[in-house]
This record gives C-alpha cells, structure tokens and sequence, in this order.
C-alpha cells in the first residue's frame, strides 16, 4: 500500500485511541473523591471503571460481528461518537446506579473500535508492517491513558470528581472528531450479508485454533494486573505512610509514557525477532515491576511503576498483533472481538479481585495474586512456543 494512506491510518487510529481509552477509564483517578462524594468504599467507587470494562467485554464480540456486515470502518466511527456523547453527560449524573448505568453502556459503545481495530489494520495493511502498526496503536492507547488519567486527576483535585471527568469528556469529544475526518475508508474489507450464520461460522473459525487461546489468556490475566494496580494505587499512595496529595498521586499515570514507548518497540521486536521470545520478555519485565513496587518508598514505587507499565504494554501490542496475523481472514473481525473479550472481561473481573485482595492482605497479597496471574499466562506463552512447528509456525 502506499505509504501516504499507511500513515494517515496510522495517525487516525492512533488518535481513536488516545480518545477512546481518555474515555474509558476517566472516573479512574478521582475514585478517592468520587468515594467521598457518595459515601463509597474503595471496591464500590471501582464499579465506575468495572462497569465501564464490563460493557466493553460484552459488546465486543457482537460488534466485531457486526462490522463484518456494516463495516468496519462505519462501526468504528459510531462507536466512539456515542462513547464521547455519554462522556460529556456523566458529569452532570447525581445518582451513583445512573452513573454506573451510563459507564456500563459507555462500554458497549468503546467496544465497537476496541474490538474492531486489529481487524481494519489487518484488511487495510495486507500484514505489511503489521506489528510495528499495532504497536503505534497500542501506543494511542497509553497516550490516552496517561492523559486523560493525568488532565482527571490534578483537575479533579480543585474541582472534584465531576471536573475531572468533564475535562477528559472533552479531550474524548476533541479527538473523536479528529478520528472521524482523517479515518481513510476501508478498501480491503468484503463486507457479508447481515445474516448471522456465516458470522456465527466465523466465530466458531476463530474459537476453533487452539493457538489463539494463548493470547487470550495473556490478555485477560494481564490486563487484570494492571487495572488492579491502578484502581488501588490512588488510596495506596493517598493514605499513610506515604500521604500523597491526590494531584501529586495523578503524576504517577506519567508512568503510561513508558508504555507508549514499548508498546511500538515490542511490535518491531516482534516482527523481527517473533511473537513468542518478545511475550515472555514482556511479561517478566511486568513481573519485575510488581516486584519494585513492594518497597514503601515513593520513588521505587515510582520506578517499579514505569517497569510495570512498559512491561505490560509490550506484552498487550504482541498479543493483540498475533491474534491479527494469526486469525483466518474470514473470522478476523470475531478473533479481534474475542481478543478484546479477554483483554476487557479480564480488566472488570481483576480490577474486582484485586481490590478484594489489596483489603484482605495488602498490597503484599495483591502483588502475589497478580505475580501468579502473570506467571500462568507465561507458562501458557512457552508451552505453545515449544508445540510441534507444523501448529505454530506463524507465531515464532
């Protein structure tokens, strides 16, 4: 393809991002604050980002379908109008269960370009360059974490949970309306007749290779670490002994930073040097990081948060490539919306446990619980690395 429409998909996927993900998690960084505001515990104020993944989880899968029928592009463009709509209304919700009801459908709405994007780049680019692609893509996605966690969280500080997430509303709405002008219109894409059994049938392709299921597993157990470190961090660094003020305790989400960065260097790595070898170096540099952050000492916490954070995302970039490269192109769209399952179902159920776990035993207990989650999803990574090359050619 040519390069001037490779980098205009890049660009405009990469700022859909950025907004989607802003969106996505903007009651994040003022759950302190939203706690207080209606009288909540840590775990009952973490159901505004729970409910929100939740909905993202659920309606990936008949999203992705569907954009096999109405295109991929189309789905991706009314999804994030909707999602940026919702998120300029939540502020002005005075009762905590409407505000979790428009979290929840907010995540239905994301869930049409989360589930959908590997896809569109996959048709759009032929595989050429597809890893390094991804990875500039999944290094929207840290942008837009790190920024709106960031404009949230020290805003939210001196106008409460509602400035907070008004100002990432409004950096949602600014880069939707980018996304919308530069999306190229799809060339590749075959769009089928809306008729449910060939997408059904595509389903089942994609549930059928037994590869597939590995980068899966890794997103769900690693996205379910991260979203519990970062839904506790806030209360863990707020509160004693190291008494951070909540808009010194946002700075820590310029830890995303390392994240953008890896994320585009792990998918060159993995079209080098392969999928495999770059996931599980990925994911141990995640566990290193968990490990830092032990210590009660703000600037390793600090350090071990940025090794985390990178570690992760590389790890995210690799696993959401492979399920693009790997997938038949029939079922690509429902391998993606699985993938996006996985990776979503994984953050709501964590990002729950985690919390349960961080006020039954701490931050110690979560470190372990995570450091096991991680562990699994590295043993599944090498035991699909060492089955018979006729199985995994194309991931190694």
């Amino acid at each position: 393809m040519d390069n001037a429409r490779l980098r205009r998909i890049r660009i405009s996927l990469l700022v859909g991002a950025l907004g989607m993900f802003a969106l996505l998690y903007a009651p994040q960084p003022v759950l302190p604050q939203l706690a207080d505001a209606f009288g909540l515990s840590p775990g009952a104020a973490a159901l505004t980002v729970s409910a929100t993944t939740l909905g993202l989880a659920v309606g990936a899968i008949p999203l992705g379908m569907l954009s096999e029928a109405v295109g991929r592009r189309r789905t991706m463009v009314c999804s994030l109008v909707l999602a940026a709509a919702l998120g300029l209304v939540m502020p002005w919700v005075q009762a905590f269960p409407v505000l979790v009801g428009l979290r929840l459908a907010q995540g239905v709405a994301v869930a049409g370009l989360a589930a959908v994007a590997a896809a569109y780049l996959a048709d759009e680019t032929g595989g050429a360059q597809l890893g390094t692609t991804m990875g500039l893509y999944v290094a929207g996605t840290t942008i837009g974490g790190m920024s709106g966690r960031l404009l949230g969280g020290i805003s939210g500080d001196f106008t409460g949970w509602t400035g907070g997430v008004l100002t990432v509303g409004v950096l949602g709405a600014a880069c939707t309306a980018l996304f919308v002008v530069l999306l190229p219109a799809e060339r590749a894409h075959q769009r089928q007749e809306l008729r449910w059994r060939p997408l059904l049938g595509g389903l089942r392709t994609a549930l059928s290779d037994p590869v597939l299921y590995v980068p899966y597993l890794v997103a769900a157990l690693g996205m379910g670490a991260f979203v519990a470190v970062y839904n506790v961090l806030g209360f863990r660094l707020t509160a004693p002994p190291l008494l951070v003020t909540p808009a010194l305790a946002a700075l820590a989400f310029l830890a995303y930073a390392a994240g953008t960065l890896t994320s585009a260097l792990a998918g060159r790595a993995a079209d080098r040097w392969g999928r495999t070898r770059t996931l599980l170096l990925g994911l141990a540099v995640t566990v290193v990081g968990l490990l830092l952050m032990l210590v009660d000492d703000l600037p390793t916490i600090m350090v071990g948060l940025v090794v985390f954070t990178g570690g992760f995302f590389a790890a995210h970039a690799v696993a959401s490539g492979w399920v693009g490269a790997r997938a038949d192109a029939s079922a690509r769209g429902q391998a993606s919306a699985l993938y996006q399952f996985a990776y979503y179902g994984g953050s709501s159920v964590g990002g729950v446990l985690g919390g349960f776990a961080y006020a039954a035993w701490g931050w110690a207990g979560m470190t372990a619980l995570l450091c096991g989650w991680l562990l699994l999803a590295g043993a599944a990574v090498a035991v699909t690395h060492r089955a018979p090359v006729a199985q995994v050619a194309s991931e190694s």
